[in-house]
């Protein structure tokens, strides 16, 4: 009978919001489920948390922890990392909801194709490194990296899942148990030595992830947990090449760099590990790119290293995909002596792992032959002393290495300096305390401890501690807004602020480039000489400068009328008066730039407006011979018409002339002036 319907959750309304829809997957920690959030009415991933780890004297931690870190998770934004909507307790059920990505995970992928070409393995590489980027930027680590939280959505994206659930988990189970969650084949030797993680711990499962992609098989497996986590602690990480010899040595060179047995050799978060694969995409060929290993395609998950049930197989039985990595030694044993630990067969099992385990150990995966019975009072001898020694070895790592010489980090969060440290003298524990300038805590109380509160600790460890001195207020500067963006920005980077930016917006006022304001984070302007929190984002607007316009005409209407009908767009008009024999005086001839040319807001408009025909002084001819008057009519500008009322006289005298000249007369050029001849 299929999951779907055996679930009692398939079906279930959670918190009255959520309804169970089917069940996408099981693992560890939790199962996933598809809903329908009925209050927004849109599909939701529905995370359940296991009952269990809401149990006992650690549930509550649990709980409290797990509601932090799923806020921390969903102020993560980035495109690469899977949205975290909301999260509740419902009953007994600890929830989280997520984004729901269409597709499938980086699991079933390489189990259905096989190794993935170089190209797709980079950029799917590239996309988790990124998404990893945006978290470790704000000094958070996913410390769970595998291929079943890398989500493939149908349209190509590349998304990140589950960030902040193994935190949770293992900061409780590390203060009680001193358990530490993490999938095996994925587990960085820091993890599996010390307990300890950070941005370099992710980097490692990433260059596991890339080296599976890349070969279709894990670097590391074995019969149980225990061979896994032995091989990642005491060998290097074998290159691609060995399984695929047409890899380059770039490939092989960047596998392992990002998963270096030690974490100094690795790049120091993922940007740096992100730089470092585009630096191998550019420098290989379209054509290696393109290749893949030949390897048989599987849905078969390797023994040992992944047996959760996953959407591959929904009606499989339960089965856990995380290991307890737990123990009570924070570095390598010392001594000389080999601790012997027979494996057998540990399928699919959930085992735990004390820290430091993997330095010294020498695992057996077949048993010793059977000695001859003649020897077997022999036998019975040495397995007794053996049996002493390991006694005796556990009471010494007791005391000296496990649980026995170890304590927890007391609460002193919210602390003054003096009830910090008299807590933990009492404790047993020194104080280191120092200072810092932090935008939450209040003045003079401890907000910041190392090791971390309820962590673990040498009884005779000290703890540093830091104490707020509250916001570190920084005055915003003079000169941002309008000036042009570069400068903007190095004004706010000297002040100890951080520009962000706004989408570009078109400005009459401000020139191209230039900042049009600046906005701080609660929306208020940011003026000059206000304070503010140092590394506070400041949002820039920039200008793209007057917003484009096609020019009407406006040819053959008045200024005023002009000015009206360019004034929407914010056109201005340059009017330049000319005569015109043929344009009534008043009105615009031409312009310049002419209708339909494109301009920008603010743009200025020539015209020529007309003041009619030009007026000339008008002659008198009266008295002139006809030649005369018509030569000087003609030299003033006019037109000259010759009549004979009279009929032809020898005398061609001119008697009349229309319209009359003399002083003061005038007449428009190029008129017609008549002149009467007898």
């Amino acid at each position: 009978m299929g999951a779907t319907i055996t679930d009692p959750f398939v079906g279930r309304l959670v918190d009255s919001r959520y309804e169970v829809v089917s069940r996408i997957a099981r693992g560890g920690m939790a199962t996933v489920y598809l809903a329908v959030d009925r209050r927004l009415d849109r599909d939701v991933a529905l995370k359940v948390m296991h009952a269990h780890l809401a149990e006992g004297t650690s549930g509550s931690d649990f709980v409290a922890r797990f509601r932090r870190e799923a806020r921390t998770a969903a102020r993560l934004t980035h495109p690469g990392l899977v949205g975290v909507y909301d999260q509740g307790v419902d009953g007994e059920t600890s929830y989280l909801t997520m984004e729901y990505i269409d597709g499938c995970n980086l699991r079933r992928h390489i189990g259905e194709r096989g190794a993935l070409t170089v190209g797709d393995a980079l950029r799917i590489g590239e996309s988790v490194l990124d998404a990893l980027a945006a978290a470790h930027r704000v000094g958070l680590v996913h410390r769970d990296i595998k291929p079943e939280n890398v989500l493939l959505a149908t349209d190509g994206r590349v998304k990140l899942a589950d960030f902040g659930l193994a935190r949770a988990v293992t900061e409780v189970t590390s203060t009680t148990t001193g358990t530490v969650l993490g999938t095996v084949a994925y587990l960085a030797p820091e993890l599996v030595v010390r307990g300890l993680s950070d941005a370099r711990t992710d980097v490692y499962a990433s260059g596991i992830l890339l080296y599976e992609m890349l070969t279709g098989r894990q670097p590391f497996t074995g019969e149980t947990p225990i061979q896994v986590a032995f091989q990642h602690v005491n060998n290097d990480v074998p290159a691609p090449s060995e399984l695929v010899d047409w890899l380059p040595i770039e490939i092989d060179d960047a596998v392992r760099a990002l998963a270096a047995r030690d974490p100094e050799d690795r790049p120091v978060d993922a940007a740096a590990a992100l730089a470092l694969l585009r630096r191998t995409r550019a420098a290989l060929d379209d054509e290696t790119l393109a290749r893949h290993a030949s390897v048989t395609p599987s849905i078969v998950l390797p023994a040992a290293t992944d047996p959760a049930e996953t959407d591959l197989d929904a009606d499989a039985d339960e089965s856990d995909d995380d290991i307890d990595a737990s123990g009570d030694d924070e570095s390598a044993s010392d001594g000389d002596e080999t601790t012997l630990i027979e494996t057998g067969d540990a399928r699919g099992t959930t085992v735990a792992l004390p820290i430091g385990l993997g330095v010294g150990v020498e695992v057996l995966t077949t048993p010793p032959a059977e000695p001859p019975r003649r020897r077997h009072r022999a036998r019975w001898i040495v397995l007794l002393a053996l049996l002493a020694a390991l006694v005796g070895g556990g009471i010494w790592w007791y005391q000296q290495i496990g649980p026995g010489a170890y304590t927890t980090v007391p609460t002193i969060i919210g602390q003054t300096e003096a009830e910090a440290t008299a807590i933990l003298a009492r404790a047993g524990l020194g104080a280191d305390p120092s200072s810092a300038f932090d935008g939450e805590a209040p003045i003079g109380e401890v907000f910041a401890t190392d090791p971390g509160q309820r962590d673990r600790i040498r009884k005779d460890g000290t703890v540093a501690f830091t104490i707020s001195k509250g916001p570190d207020y920084v005055a915003f500067p003079e000169g941002v807004v309008g000036a042009v963006q570069a400068d903007a920005e190095a004004t706010l980077v000297a002040a100890g602020l951080t520009a962000t930016y706004a989408e570009p917006e078109y400005s009459d006022t401000v020139g191209n480039t230039r900042i049009i304001s600046a906005t701080l984070p609660d929306g208020t302007p940011a003026e000059p000489g206000n304070q503010t929190i140092r590394d506070t984002e400041v949002r820039l607007t920039v200008s793209k400068g007057p917003e484009p316009v096609t020019i009407t005409s406006v040819v053959g209407t008045t200024l005023e009328d002009a000015t009206g009908q360019l004034e929407p767009d914010n056109l201005t008009l340059a009017p330049t008066e000319v005569f015109s024999d043929t344009v009534a005086a008043g009105l615009i001839i031409d312009q310049s730039p002419v209708a339909g040319a494109e301009g920008h807001r603010g743009d200025t408009i020539a015209v020529n407006v007309s003041k009619g025909p030009e007026m000339l002084p008008l002659p008198s001819t009266y008295g002139q011979n006809v030649k005369t008057a018509e030569a000087a009519l003609q030299a003033a500008g006019f037109i000259v018409k010759v009549e004979h009322p009279q009929g032809i006289s020898p005398l061609n005298i001119v008697y009349s002339q229309k319209p009359e000249g003399g002083e003061g007369k005038t007449a428009p050029r190029g008129s017609t002036i008549v002149i009467n001849v007898f």
